[in-house]
């Protein structure tokens, strides 16, 4: 029994509701990762304890018994923490906190790569000045590489390296500004 606080006449705990549709969230996820392949499972903040109880829910075929060890893993699952299985939801969220800052990080470097392959010098410029700690030659040469690939309708090589030059430079300034929003 929840009870009810003396003082306030409020409830001190969730209501058996609220508890059944946790549960049944954490039985979602539980499903959900036994649906993953191992590799994916690899890339997921899943602590070391869980992981025998994914793959014996994966290794069972019958139905009864695959439900039954389903269960068995949402119960293992609702012991961790709630942090822990947030994080775990937000990994496998493509639309989560981590991917739309990896998603974000994406667009502006293409938007630098965009705007150094259209301005030139200009934007080489702008871009120094958001990030002094940049190899100017090294970007300059890179731009006109794929200036130049892209006038003779080559493969987009040196673009592609380009974008990867950009993004090394715009994760490393990041990171040593402590900047986690990219």
């Amino acid at each position: 029994m929840r009870g009810r606080d003396e003082d306030t006449g409020d409830y001190l705990g969730p209501s058996r509701s609220e508890q059944r549709r946790a549960a049944l969230d954490v039985l979602a996820l539980a499903q959900q990762l036994s649906g993953l392949s191992a590799s994916q499972l690899a890339k997921l903040p899943i602590p070391e304890d869980l992981l025998p109880h994914i793959r014996e829910t994966q290794r069972i075929t019958s139905h009864v018994a695959h439900k039954r060890q389903l269960a068995f893993l949402a119960k293992q699952m609702r012991r961790e923490e709630d942090a822990t299985l947030d994080a775990i939801r937000d990994a496998l969220d493509a639309g989560g906190e981590a991917g739309r800052r990896e998603t974000a990080l994406l667009h502006r470097i293409e938007g630098w790569r965009d705007r150094l392959l259209a301005d030139g010098d200009a934007a080489l410029a702008d871009l120094l000045v958001e990030h002094p700690d940049a190899d100017r030659q090294h970007l300059r040469q890179l731009v006109r590489n794929a200036i130049e690939e892209r006038n003779r309708n080559k493969p987009p090589h040196a673009a592609r390296e380009l974008f990867r030059a950009l993004r090394e430079l715009l994760v490393e300034s990041a990171e040593s500004s402590g900047d986690t929003e990219l």
